[in-house]
């Protein structure tokens, strides 16, 4: 880990890196949790670009992308602040952004916090709509299996809904404040343990505790947001969710609490490792489309078509044509210059990639 975040305070397409890493983590929170989350579903959705209709599985993907973003954008104490627990968890307002941000992502710099703070919005609202298609689906299969279930209520209206207590969507019973209170003691009663055993034994404590409902994503993003505090992974946000879904399910869910605490310390490492060699083939690909700018003008739209590639899985033509403000006509030219790998293999909607 601390070799990958050297490698990264001098590397030419840090920016790149980070941004595709946050991407692969918010789609594995959601493998990890046993569903299926495209990566090119993802992208196109956080551009605005959905081919399809969104998924719940997607809008809760991005909801992972949006905290990352968030995190990242901060400064380092700030996720483990009290100010970044509320927001995090959703009990408190959402943060201004004010002031710029600086290279190495310190801030709540307004290029990079406002897209995020504007579609909050819409994405809750969506959320919402999918709780209670789910509420209606488990209320008509308790009622279909001849269980006792009560008589609705009047709806009252969006507006002056309070907040839910639905027990077909939460579990009443479940103190979330007493948990996080739980949680938060085995935080301060780690701080003399060496930092990768610490996020270790954080990592399983959060899995263990069970702390929120319906965002079990947030623990290994506080747990990174530690290792970058306290300087092992300074200049990214390590991709811990990356990292556990190449460890079997039989050793993350051990019932012996040293096996699961191996198994955590082996999702760093390979959290790491996946990073090193994504590192090092963007470090590549960057230098073999860099041959293609030679002896260009100086008005040419190819650099900036080569870091939007390295900071997205894929890229579409709707998106080179946003991005760069080309013709579509354009954008096919410019790909074909660069020459990119094609990676849909379809002829109405094509994107690319770096090989």
């Amino acid at each position: 880990m601390a070799r990958l975040d050297e490698r990264l305070a001098r590397s030419p397409v840090r920016d790149g890196f980070v941004e595709r890493q946050h991407f692969a983590d918010a789609a594995s929170s959601l493998w990890l949790e046993g569903e299926l989350v495209h990566l090119e579903d993802l992208v196109l959705h956080d551009a605005h670009m959905d081919i399809r209709t969104p998924t719940h599985e997607l809008t809760r993907a991005r909801a992972v992308l949006r905290a990352r973003r968030r995190i990242f954008a901060q400064k380092p104490d700030w996720a483990l602040s009290r100010d970044g627990f509320l927001a995090l968890t959703g009990r408190g307002g959402a943060t201004p952004a004010s002031g710029p941000k600086s290279r190495d992502g310190e801030g709540a710099g307004t290029a990079s916090v406002e897209p995020d703070v504007r579609d909050d919005a819409e994405d809750d609202l969506l959320a919402e709509e999918f709780a209670e298609i789910d509420a209606v689906l488990a209320r008509s299969s308790k009622i279909l299996s001849g269980a006792e279930v009560p008589g609705r209520k009047e709806e009252t209206s969006r507006r002056d809904r309070p907040e839910p207590q639905n027990g077909l969507i939460y579990d009443l019973d479940w103190n979330e404040e007493e948990r996080l209170g739980e949680w938060q003691a085995v935080l301060a009663d780690s701080r003399e343990w060496p930092l990768v055993l610490r996020a270790a034994i954080l990592l399983e404590a959060w899995s263990d505790i069970e702390v929120l409902q319906h965002a079990a994503w947030l623990g290994p993003l506080l747990v990174a947001a530690l290792l970058r505090q306290e300087g092992l992974a300074g200049n990214h946000l390590a991709c811990l969710h990356l990292g556990a879904k190449n460890i079997p399910r039989e050793r993350r869910r051990a019932r012996n609490r040293r096996d699961r605490l191996l198994a955590s310390l082996d999702a760093i490492h390979d959290a790491a490792v996946a990073g090193l060699k994504e590192h090092d083939r963007l470090v590549l690909a960057k230098s073999q489309m860099e041959r293609r700018l030679r002896e260009r003008r100086a008005s040419s739209k190819l650099p900036d078509l080569v870091e939007l590639v390295l900071s997205r899985p894929i890229v579409s033509t709707a998106m080179i044509q946003d991005r760069l403000k080309v013709t579509k006509q354009g954008a096919l030219n410019l790909v074909g210059e660069l020459g990119l790998r094609e990676m849909t293999g379809r002829g109405r909607f094509r994107a690319w990639g770096v090989v």
